[in-house]
């Protein structure tokens, strides 16, 4: 795996150093805006504003790489979005801050985008599927670095936000300074929400509720931490063990998935998760460890749910529509994940701190009783027309998923050569 990455560790080196800084901003914003005096809809507004911004970008993106270049567009969106953590601090309220979300939701998309198409033009058919798993897994690794710095800083100060902003900056030097060629970025046309959902209602509506499931965790986790009392150093501890989970759930999810009914997988992990989000309504810090264990499991195996509805969404498409369909299902999952937070607040607001864990439950128990419903009205795919679980990361773009759906499919087709 060292000799695959060696070839492109600056890639790797600026990606790592944005999933820490966006890792740390992700659940610092939740605690600052507390501190600032937002109200819980407000906090909840502004972090969906981000969502909303990298899903915009994400597809849009690709176009302004073809005209300007991958180094063009990765220095100009890391100056914006080091620029943007800095004035969260110079101006802290909530229109400021939902406009700087926004941007910077635009902004980390463009790089991501960059990094992501150039990682798949560099990968070749032997190496891609590792290259790609490489990618994941250092993605939540990161995320979860940059969640235990929370812990060694004073969120009421305005050293956080300088230590993002630097981290960001610092991915300039790697990426500016490589000698390896830029590639073409092509554009991928989607199928149709309309076609999409006829092709695969399960997968769409799964898509979407966990969207709105995981936009409230990521977005607001932090905020329900401080809600229930807990210090700076557990907030941390609690968000970073998620992203640190997924590591280890995604390819056991995908190993069974891809050897039974892919529907029962869904139905049974969505369960699993609804009822350790129902239980973790009750304990708070007093039963610290209790709530660690639930939330682990909460947030680490709903993860994996997304891609097991991208893989059984590819399970009955023709081969054609792969990668437009896979593009399409990331705009469906970033659609749930803008309502998330702001659902969340609302929520938060109206019945307290445990309406965090009643609306991600809710959102899973939705889609095990569709799923349910969707196994009397459709046969299951003979395992030999079915494709291969891909791992997918929540924050990866179009380009990403577009690109593993790719390498999958190809691995599939070669013991028919």
């Amino acid at each position: 795996m060292f000799l695959i990455i060696r070839g492109v560790w600056p890639l790797f080196f600026a990606l790592a150093l944005i999933m820490v800084g966006n890792g740390l901003q992700g659940s610092l914003l939740g605690l600052r805006a507390g501190l600032e005096g937002f109200s819980t809809p407000e906090i909840g507004v502004v972090m969906s504003a981000y969502y909303g911004g990298f899903l915009l970008s994400a597809f849009v993106m690709p176009r302004l790489i073809y005209d300007v270049g991958h180094i063009r567009v990765f220095a100009g969106f890391a100056s914006v979005a080091s620029s943007a953590v800095l004035l969260h601090a110079l101006f802290p309220n909530p229109p400021t801050w939902l406009f700087l979300r926004f941007l910077t939701g635009v902004a980390l998309a463009g790089l991501y985008v960059v990094a992501e198409s150039w990682l798949n033009s560099t990968a070749t058919n032997e190496n891609r599927g590792r290259l790609l798993a490489a990618y994941m897994s250092t993605t939540f690794a990161c995320l979860a670095g940059g969640q235990y710095l929370l812990g060694f800083v004073d969120p009421a100060s305005f050293v956080p936000f300088m230590l993002i902003a630097i981290l960001i900056s610092l991915a300039l030097v790697p990426i500016s300074l490589t000698r390896s060629p830029t590639p073409q970025v092509e554009q991928v046309e989607p199928v149709g929400l309309r076609e999409l959902y006829a092709i695969s209602p399960l997968g769409f509506a799964a898509c979407l509720l966990v969207g709105v499931s995981q936009g409230a965790l990521l977005g607001m986790g932090a905020v329900y931490g401080t809600g229930i009392g807990l210090s700076t150093p557990q907030i941390a501890l609690l968000m970073s063990l998620p992203y640190l989970a997924v590591v280890f759930t995604q390819y056991p999810v995908g190993f069974i998935s891809d050897r039974v009914d892919r529907r029962w997988v869904i139905v049974w992990l969505n369960a699993i998760v609804a009822l350790c989000g129902l239980l973790a309504i009750f304990p708070g810090p007093e039963n610290l460890a209790f709530l660690l264990v639930l939330f682990t499991a909460y947030g680490g195996l709903a993860a994996p749910v997304y891609a097991l509805a991208i893989a059984h969404t590819n399970d009955n498409l023709p081969s054609g529509k792969l990668l437009g369909a896979s593009a399409r299902l990331v705009f469906v999952f970033g659609m749930g994940s803008v309502f998330g937070p702001a659902l969340a607040g609302a929520a938060m607001s109206l019945f307290g701190p445990p309406a965090f864990f009643v609306l991600g439950a809710s959102a899973h128990l939705a889609v095990a009783v569709f799923a349910l419903h969707r196994m009397t009205r459709r046969a299951p795919v003979p395992a030999e027309e079915r494709g291969t679980f891909v791992p997918v990361g929540l924050r990866a773009t179009p380009v990403a998923t577009s690109a593993a759906i790719e390498d999958a499919a190809a691995a599939a087709e070669e013991p028919k050569a």
